[in-house]
């Protein structure tokens, strides 16, 4: 069995705004070049995807309607965090804002998971 890590990883909770990788957040888009994992739900663009560098992980967590979900997106990043790896939970718009992180939130403390929300810029005018 392997030994637990010394720190345990890091878990973003990031907004990818509107669908235009030009409205990410500075912060959002230097998180996305040095993260380990990408958690991220159907309402990310593909040209927001296509900014993650190849190498690093993505793992697509949407959740359908009528379809039962194959991957629970706070297991996983729970289960990743624990391992010491770097994740980025990747939602549409604002990463609380109808986006249930505020549950994902109470499970990532729960567990002892430290995380950081980054907001994303909204749609609203």
């Amino acid at each position: 069995m392997p030994a637990e890590p010394a720190t345990p990883g890091m878990v973003y909770i990031v907004g990818a705004g509107p669908g235009d990788p030009g409205l990410l957040t500075v912060k959002a888009a230097m998180l996305l070049e040095s993260t380990d994992l990408v958690c991220y739900d159907r309402l990310v663009s593909e040209q927001v995807l296509e900014l993650i560098p190849e190498g690093i992980e993505k793992i697509y967590v949407g959740k359908e309607v009528g379809c039962g979900r194959e991957i629970d997106p706070v297991e996983l990043m729970i289960r990743a965090a624990t391992e010491g790896r770097t994740v980025i939970r990747l939602k549409g718009g604002d990463p609380v804002l109808f986006g249930r992180g505020a549950e994902e939130m109470i499970a990532l403390a729960e567990s002892g998971i430290d995380y950081e929300i980054v907001p994303g810029v909204s749609a609203l005018c």
